[in-house]
């Protein structure tokens, strides 16, 4: 007979929903729409009411995961500051899987903090045969409700895997084990109803909370056998920042060199792999075009990040004011080619010091 979770009465989480298919229903044209609340989505959830956990719902919007917005996340990073502020145990917010990989590490990289932020969702709406939804959304909240998630900043939890913010990628359109952490691979797993975590990231990347610059606008462009990189001239007139998605290891055509020299002098522009996994390398490859070329000539390299992440990274840079040394020395940190000491602001204490697995 399998065993029921031990009861944790004592833990506080607070439920945030956004929409997304874990939240739709038919519109009766034969589509799914945001519709269910986080109240009606956490009251279909089997066996939590066993596991003794206290849950305060927030019906915050009714949008699909590629609807939200800067604006939308930044009122829920204040939202879950001030429910962090009153002591809950941790956070949890409901999304579409769409910009699950965007959204929590915009969230992870402003939440300051100890208490977990876990983001969920589902790949198979309330409809369907063998929703997640209901699974996904327990486990989240049970590694919200558990000590030894504290510091870990914001995670995601999907199919009883536990991510980093800062390294999980949606890697297929309609698979219920879509997300993985191509490097490092998952935190740890939800067993018999507790996370175990397996391994703890070193450094935590937080950005300050006075950032005061707005309407910043961050491109990103992929490079692509035969373009020309014709489209690169003149970027710099619509644009405050700009991530190029490099060949392998951060090697782009002769073509763009010139005008993304021209660029990195106006703006910052960071160099990333559009490969989905390593480090954009700086000293292998030394031809025009590679990256210890284009890292010359004041392109930032955005080691470990992915250009998603790179994207966002950038912005919330930007909108503290911070100049191109700055942004480098947090690329090297957040992206794993530098120390934790490079990062240029204060860091929350080491994840998970004061937590030692069982």
């Amino acid at each position: 007979m399998a065993l029921s979770p031990v009861p944790a009465s004592s833990a506080r989480v607070v439920v945030i929903g956004l929409g997304g298919t874990i939240a739709m229903t038919s519109s009766g044209g034969g589509g799914a729409v945001p519709a269910l609340s986080a109240e009606q989505l956490v009251d279909a959830v089997p066996g939590l009411a066993e596991t003794g956990i206290e849950v305060e719902v927030v019906d915050f919007r009714h949008v699909p995961g590629a609807s939200l917005t800067f604006d939308d996340l930044t009122a829920v990073a204040n939202e879950m500051r001030d429910r962090c502020a009153t002591g809950v145990d941790g956070v949890v917010i409901t999304q579409g899987t769409d910009t699950i990989e965007e959204t929590s590490y915009f969230l992870d990289l402003r939440h300051t903090a100890s208490q977990p932020l876990v983001v969920t969702g589902a790949m198979r709406n309330p409809t369907l045969a063998g929703a997640d939804g209901p699974a996904n959304l327990l486990a989240a909240i049970q590694t919200a409700a558990d000590p030894s998630t504290r510091d870990l900043g914001c995670l995601v939890v999907f199919a009883d895997e536990i991510h980093a913010a800062h390294r999980v990628r949606k890697t297929h359109t309609t698979s219920l084990t879509t997300f993985h952490s191509p490097n490092g691979g998952p935190l740890g797993h939800l067993v018999e109803g507790h996370p175990r975590i397996l391994n703890r990231p070193v450094h935590r990347s937080v950005l300050p909370l006075e950032a005061t610059r707005t309407n910043i606008r961050i491109g990103l462009v992929t490079a692509t056998l035969g373009d020309d990189g014709s489209l690169l001239r003149g970027l710099d007139d619509h644009l405050d920042g700009l991530v190029v998605a490099a060949f392998g290891a951060g090697h782009l055509p002769t073509t763009w060199v010139p005008p993304l020299q021209e660029l990195a002098k106006r703006i910052p522009v960071v160099l990333a792999s559009r490969t989905g996994a390593g480090s954009v390398l700086a000293d292998t490859y030394a031809f025009p075009g590679s990256e210890h070329d284009l890292l010359a000539r004041g392109l930032i390299r955005a080691g470990f990040l992915d250009p998603l992440k790179s994207r966002l990274l950038l912005h919330g840079l930007l909108a503290t004011h911070a100049d191109t040394a700055t942004v480098t020395a947090a690329f090297a940190a957040a992206g794993g080619h530098g120390t934790p000491h490079d990062w240029p602001y204060p860091s929350p204490t080491a994840p998970g010091a004061r937590h030692p697995q069982p």
